[in-house]
């Protein structure tokens, strides 16, 4: 019941905020899609109605009609054309008619003492039996030559009307009835006319539904006799959310038999109304503000007192934005006296910790931060798949380590306004220092087969999240399946092999910081290491040098094609001294072509070349067995030190932000 308590505090100590954007729903209250505002003056008199489009309303909710799926359980105020109009049937409504219920309830509330002026003037109108009648004499709802309500609009010659596109459609045919209607009031003096927006009456109907009360018993949570809620919200992560976190009143199969003596549920979960409401109310009003979605699947992360924290499964790139990247153009006096070439990791961490540093001052070190994950078992049914309550020092401590561990050059498109404002933006690609979002991290991993397979993206997420929380190593079989597609780049566009070798890179550097055997534990430069002599990472670097040759010739001669490096990659990672065999004597015609125009070029490349192969050691050099990882290290390590490099007086196709 921990998740409940912290729920409930924070719905507690956010109402008295005043936070920018959406409030915290009051107790009593639902939310909804409203499709037909009505609106009447304060006598009940008909005036006007209007078709609404992607609108959300705060209405006023029972304990039952806020959990309904299915069977009779009416709001109070609000609710759809079958609740509210008494006429429905006779308009050929194909649902079933609740307005008998409806109306009860409703007059009831108005006879209390905590009756309200609006809800007055509602239940004066919905009295008189005409709603649909007067919403389709006004156009709203439209009616067959029989007076039936239509399910489809047949003319073709006119474009169907507004609620035909508001309303759900099931085979294409729509239920008119399903419609749910908002009131405004429009009385004299008040300049709110709107229901879902008068504060006064939404404590009216709080004040109401709790002096109706119910079984009062003992709550878990707060420890208190309190009244017990029968049934818990639903709707948390949107308005046609099902999907329920605890529901316990299963009294037709006998789910808890054996278990427990009541058939109801209740001892099962024993929760006061108001902690339910709550608490459910906070973790809706969360998940809207600052979840992640990724379909049903969803995470948030939290502050008990309301304030603000960085969200977990962002990449350092949209997580710290300008903080983080290192212009190029216009480095400052203490960046260009930087060697990145051996520096560029610790610039990194330190931009990192000046950035946390202003969550650190705001945050009390020892206030909880929550981190939480839901997904639906099934449509009826919501489980908990992640719940972590930590310190906020440790909550912040671990992101630190996730964004510093798992950095490393990641691809990224800007677009660059013309600095004269009369053409388009042109797109540049940038290679600021972030760690990969998991999102990211799922589709180098996996690729198209995330498209097809929701349960496979779901589970990438949900794995990657105690990596960065709980500070766990990478999963093994992710890393290896992204440096698997990462090795076969002429599997994918060329833009997109990029961002995988980026994101790849990033894992290994990670995993071997965080490896479960800390004797193989290693941090490797975000930089070319040349004192690095291990067999895997010199291939990796041949690999590219022999691809900067070919590359650069191919430029020269003005062809546009894949160099040999490029498309026998995947071949050099299985087989490396076979397959370097094959691309070195390739080389021989694209070396001599340089000889005439690039002999400085050439020159610089092949005593690479030749410092590179002296590097291995002769039994690592003949050995054929497949490479790990580690090659991709020291391949994109080469291709970056050439951007950092001017000896060869030439531009090249890469830009890197960070340097």
């Amino acid at each position: 019941m921990s998740w409940l308590a912290t729920l409930y505090e924070t719905y507690n100590r956010g109402i008295l905020l005043d936070l920018p954007g959406e409030k915290l729903m009051p107790v009593n209250h639902t939310l909804q899609n409203a499709h037909i505002n009505i609106v009447i003056d304060g006598e009940g008199n008909f005036k006007r109605a209007s078709v609404l489009e992607k609108t959300q309303v705060v209405l006023p909710a029972t304990e039952k009609s806020a959990g309904r799926s299915s069977g009779e359980a009416p709001h109070p105020l609000a609710d759809k054309i079958q609740y509210v109009a008494k006429d429905y049937p006779e308009f050929g409504g194909k649902k079933k008619s609740y307005y008998d219920g409806y109306h009860e309830q409703l007059r009831l509330w108005c006879e209390s003492k905590y009756r309200n002026e609006k809800a007055i003037a509602v239940y004066r109108y919905t009295s008189k039996g005409n709603v649909v009648s007067d919403l389709v004499n006004c156009s709203v709802l439209h009616v067959d030559e029989n007076s039936m309500l239509m399910s489809t609009w047949t003319d073709a010659d006119k474009e169907a009307p507004k609620i035909y596109k508001v309303l759900p459609k099931n085979k294409g045919a729509v239920e008119q009835g399903d419609a749910l209607i908002c009131w405004s009031v429009e009385i004299d003096g008040e300049l709110n006319s709107s229901t879902w927006t008068d504060s006064d009456l939404h404590q009216s109907w709080i004040s109401y539904d709790g002096s109706i009360g119910s079984n009062e018993d003992f709550c878990f949570v707060r420890g208190e006799h309190d009244c017990i809620a029968e049934n818990h919200p639903a709707k948390l992560r949107h308005t046609g959310d099902k999907a329920k976190l605890i529901s316990s009143n299963d009294s037709s199969g006998f789910t808890f038999r054996g278990r427990f003596a009541d058939k109801d549920g209740s001892q099962a979960a024993r929760i006061s109304f108001d902690v339910t409401q709550k608490a459910h109310n906070a973790l809706r009003w969360l998940i809207s503000r600052q979840g992640f979605r990724n379909g049903d699947q969803v995470f948030v992360s939290w502050a008990i007192s309301g304030k603000e924290t960085p969200e977990p499964l962002q990449s350092s790139y949209n997580l710290f934005s300008s903080e983080l990247i290192f212009e190029t153009e216009t480095p400052t006096n203490e960046e260009a006296s930087i060697d990145h070439s051996v520096d560029i990791g610790e610039s990194f961490s330190n931009k990192l910790k000046k950035y946390l540093a202003g969550y650190s001052a705001k945050l009390d070190p020892n206030e909880q931060i929550v981190i939480m994950g839901l997904d639906s078992a099934t449509p009826g049914r919501m489980g908990i798949i992640y719940y972590r309550q930590l310190l906020a020092s440790e909550f912040l401590g671990r992101i630190e380590s996730w964004h510093r561990q798992f950095a490393w050059f990641q691809r990224h498109t800007i677009e660059v306004p013309d600095s004269k404002g009369k053409k388009k933006p042109k797109s540049k690609t940038v290679w600021p220092i972030s760690s990969p979002a998991p999102r990211v991290i799922a589709d180098a991993a996996y690729g198209a087969v995330l498209k097809s397979n929701d349960t496979l993206k779901k589970s990438v997420i949900e794995r990657i999240m105690p990596c960065i929380v709980d500070g766990r190593p990478i999963p093994r079989d992710i890393l290896e399946s992204a440096v698997r597609r990462a090795s076969n780049r002429n599997n994918c566009e060329h833009w997109e092999w990029e961002r995988n070798m980026g994101v790849t890179c990033a894992l290994y550097r990670g995993y071997f910081q965080r490896h479960p055997n800390t004797q193989e534990r290693r941090e490797y430069k975000m930089a070319l290491e040349e004192d690095l002599k291990t067999k895997d990472y010199l291939y990796g670097r041949l690999l590219a040098i022999a691809e900067y040759i070919e590359e650069t010739a191919l430029r020269v001669a003005g062809e546009n094609r894949p160099t040999s490096a490029a498309r026998l990659m995947q071949r050099f990672a299985d087989r490396p001294f076979s397959t370097w065999r094959t691309i070195e004597l390739g080389l021989q015609p694209y070396m001599q072509r340089l000889q005439a125009n690039r002999t400085g070029f050439l020159v610089n490349r092949k005593k690479e070349l030749d410092a590179v192969q002296a590097a291995f050691a002769p039994e690592d050099f003949a050995d054929d067995k497949a490479l790990t990882g580690e090659f991709l290290l020291g391949y994109h390590c080469q291709k970056q030190a050439w951007t950092k490099s001017n000896n060869d007086n030439q531009e090249t196709e890469i830009e890197i932000e960070g340097e």
